[in-house]
């Protein structure tokens, strides 16, 4: 059975990491809800879960799962094993029922292996999770199995000689990182295409840095003229590439959908020309020394002096240009209450669970100038 379903119409993927938020934190089902009804109307299929996405699940339910006929969509969740953790292999595997619980999907279409990279891949072998989720899929619980990836080219091609029966990849892919060897997005694409695994795409917009990059690379996107947002550039860049079952959009407002649809809906591959304003929008990257933090969080959810890392590093990539009492206003509000980059105890703990593989403990080092 093939891993396209057929109801795929459209290459855009709704990834539900980033859902609109209310003032008290929690999800905006009814903003959530119209977004849903856009994306459907427009012809959009796929929609991406995890057990890890704080809310995530139980806002699919209500947005998605409870208004929808269930051979309508299809929606991929995850099972994680955060980096390490505790965690035991009865907690791994009970994730799935909680998923199945929180969503109400009754099945999902697609099951990931989450996150995987050196520093976790060993405890998914240890704790037999390739051999649980095949029988998830003989229970009829999933339909199709693969793996989300952070790692490198040669891990992965161990995990796919492996796990032949791995259905597809979801693969960081984003115009910055394309040839970024700490990513390595080129090599692992080029990787699933040689083993004929199809190929999801997480980070398209780089968690947003794509969506707004920095003005050198906005200067080469307006020098054109094209009335297109950033991130269409971005998404079409992905879009384009050979292999792609899916281009999951984490978006977070009704205005970023209509965004997405309005060059997804009729998608038209990027031409020569357009190849090469991203190649000029590349250079303009790699001469920016910015930290390319994607907000993430899994750095910080085992961080035991609860040290809010990615908002530290924004704050220092904003500090290009800025006021020096701003920048220092802007980290006193973003440290309050929580440990600053002067805390950092060197446990190396968001190291292993970076999928950015940043080396996290310097660039702390480095920030802590931002406390005066």
């Amino acid at each position: 059975m093939s891993v396209f379903t057929g109801k795929e119409k459209l290459k855009l993927g709704f990834g539900l990491m980033r859902l609109p938020r209310n003032e008290d934190g929690s999800i905006d089902i009814d903003q959530t809800a119209r977004m849903v009804d856009m994306f459907i109307e427009a012809g959009g299929t796929y929609f991406d879960t995890a057990f890890a996405y704080e809310g995530s699940e139980e806002a699919a339910r209500k947005a998605l799962v409870e208004r929808y006929p269930r051979d309508s969509y299809t929606l991929a969740s995850k099972l994680f094993i955060q980096p390490g953790s505790a965690i035991t292999e009865e907690e791994a595997k009970q994730e799935l029922k909680t998923s199945l619980e929180r969503s109400g999907a009754g099945y999902f279409d697609y099951y990931l292996v989450h996150a995987i990279q050196r520093s976790n891949y060993r405890k998914y072998e240890e704790y037999g999770i390739w051999d649980y989720v095949k029988q998830l899929k003989e229970q009829g619980l999933i339909r199709h199995y693969g793996f989300s990836f952070h790692g490198d080219p040669e891990l992965l091609e161990e995990l796919l000689t492996k796990h032949p029966d791995a259905e597809f990849v979801q693969l960081q892919i984003n115009y910055a990182d394309w040839e970024n060897p700490g990513v390595a997005a080129r090599r692992n694409w080029e990787i699933c295409r040689e083993y004929g695994k199809p190929v999801t795409v997480m980070e398209p917009v780089k968690g947003g840095i794509l969506a707004d990059p920095i003005d050198s690379v906005k200067a080469v996107f307006d020098a054109e003229n094209s009335g297109m947002s950033y991130a269409s550039w971005a998404l079409r860049y992905v879009a384009s590439k050979e292999n792609i079952l899916a281009v999951l959009s984490g978006m977070s407002s009704v205005g970023q959908m209509e965004d997405n649809l309005s060059f997804m809906r009729d998608f038209r591959p990027l031409n020569e020309h357009e190849e090469e304003v991203i190649r000029k929008a590349q250079a303009a990257l790699n001469a920016d020394q910015s930290i390319p933090c994607t907000a993430c969080h899994y750095c910080t959810k085992g961080c035991p002096m609860n040290i809010p890392i990615p908002e530290i590093f924004t704050v220092q990539n904003r500090k290009k240009g800025s006021p020096e009492f701003r920048t220092r206003r802007e980290y006193t509000i973003v440290t309050e209450g929580k440990g600053k980059a002067s805390d950092c105890i060197q446990c190396g703990q968001c190291e292993n669970a970076c999928p950015q593989h940043l080396p996290i403990i310097s660039l702390l080092e480095e920030c802590r100038q931002l406390e005066g």
